[in-house]
Parts: structure tokens; C-alpha cells; sequence
């Protein structure tokens, strides 16, 4: 991929603003520069922020982070010959790549679907938003808020926790994210993706509560299915699956 870099002082949102580039057809006079310059037909866009006014999670949550100390981007990306059905393989390269730059530093495992964790404490979250063209992805904007170097949250959140909390040292946000950048190419090339996501899976074999509409349950997280779907087994040996936002980890 030709990763074309842009930054951006203060936005709402990296993944609005990369939509509303899309629809402008501008592309050529907002690149700054290229993180890398390997020839490619294809063409990836990465609009980094130095602060969010209104990042944006799964559903309805929202991210908090402190000007200049983390890294909120969102990635443009155009997968080739992905079908509509299989668009989880996004999520399980992003969330890979993820992990295999931040194990230079930590231990971090996936909390399906996509959101990265240090033990019960969230370091990374993620909002996927891909565009249908037939049966097939058009686009992809993959957009990542990941904690850095902030040392104190002020919201209410029940669980962040930051590179810096963890390690005692600041980190070098660009050389983080080349690395991602990297990682995620690599990843995305690898056939062993997916089962490389279910191997970091948080929970995974674990006996732990979940929530969904009937209530509480103890259950063993054992799977996740191709499709997307969580699969626990609750200890009546049944098997249940749940889709994003069916089913919630109790922490």
C-alpha cells in the first residue's frame, strides 16, 4: 500500500472528516506527506489528529482523549474482492495489527469485537465503517483511538488506561503509528489472520458474566464465527451467538 498521511490540527471526528474528503474529490490538495513510497495501485489515506472533539466509538460511545497526547487517526482504505459477508476480515486485521505493535511494549488482547485490552482495561478502541458496492466492500475507514501518553482521564469511563500509565515512559506517536502502518500491511498479506485473532481473544476459555436482553449469565467465551458473531457456552452447555451489541462483558 502507498500510505498517504495527512494531519489535521482539531477535528470533530478522523472518520467524518475522511468521509466528507471522499465526497469533496479534493484528494490532491490535502496530502502532506507519505509515510511511505513504494509504488501501489492501490491507495491508502490516513487522517491523523491531534485532538478530537467528538471521537466516536462502537454505538453510541464516545472517546476521550487530551490535545496532542494520543493517537486518534482513521485510515481510508479500498479492499480488493472482499465480499459484503465477509467484512469481519477488516476488523480481524486491524485488531491484529494492533496487537502485534503494541507487543513491543505490553501484553494486550482483543475484546471482541475490536476493542484492545491490557488485563480489564481498555487501551484502544475502534469504529469500522465500510461502504457496499454491490456484493462487494467499496471502501473502508477504519477509525483507531488509541491511549499514549495521556496520564489522567477525567470522564467517566469505566476502564481506560494509557501506554504511559502502563510503561512510566512517553512514546513517540509518529514511530508508533509507522509501526501500525506496517503491521497492518503485513497483516492484512498473512493467511493466519484470523486465527491469530481468536488466539488474542480477551476471555477467551474464561468463565466470566456476560449481559444480554434476558439478563446475566456465567459463561465461557469459546469462539468467534466467521460472520462476526461471539460464541459463548453458558453453563448449561448451550451454545448462544450473539451479534455486535447483543451481548455485553461484565467487568
Amino acid at each position: 500500500m502507498d500510505f498517504q498521511l495527512i494531519h489535521i490540527e482539531e477535528t470533530d471526528s478522523t472518520n467524518r472528516w475522511l468521509r466528507n474528503y471522499m465526497a469533496s474529490d479534493k484528494h490532491g490538495l490535502a496530502r502532506t506527506s507519505s509515510v511511505r513510497e513504494s509504488p501501489s495501485s492501490s491507495d491508502a489515506i490516513i487522517a491523523v489528529a491531534d485532538y478530537q472533539t467528538a471521537g466516536k466509538g462502537c454505538g453510541n460511545n464516545s472517546w476521550e482523549s487530551e490535545r496532542g497526547k494520543n493517537l486518534t487517526f482513521s485510515l481510508l482504505i479500498h479492499p480488493e474482492r472482499i465480499p459484503a459477508n465477509e467484512q469481519f476480515r477488516i476488523t480481524e486485521v486491524a485488531s491484529v495489527a494492533l496487537c502485534e505493535t503494541l507487543a513491543h511494549y505490553i501484553k494486550v488482547e482483543i475484546k471482541w469485537p475490536n476493542d484492545i485490552y491490557v488485563g480489564d482495561r481498555k487501551i484502544c478502541g475502534m469504529l469500522i465503517e465500510n461502504r457496499l458496492q454491490g456484493p462487494v466492500i467499496k471502501d473502508s475507514i477504519i477509525g483507531i483511538g488509541l491511549n499514549v501518553n495521556q496520564r489522567q482521564f477525567l470522564s467517566d469511563a469505566p476502564n481506560p488506561v494509557s501506554l504511559y500509565q502502563l510503561t512510566g515512559q512517553e512514546t513517540d506517536r509518529e514511530a508508533l503509528l509507522k509501526d501500525f502502518l506496517e503491521a497492518f500491511e503485513r497483516v492484512s498479506q498473512s493467511k493466519t489472520t484470523s486465527r491469530d485473532y481468536r488466539e488474542r481473544l480477551y476471555r477467551k476459555g474464561q468463565e466470566a458474566i456476560y449481559e444480554d436482553q434476558r439478563g446475566r449469565f456465567k459463561a465461557r467465551l469459546t469462539d468467534v464465527l466467521p460472520d462476526g458473531r461471539l460464541v459463548l457456552r453458558d453453563e448449561t452447555n448451550r451454545e448462544r451467538a450473539y451479534a455486535f451489541k447483543e451481548v455485553k462483558f461484565v467487568i
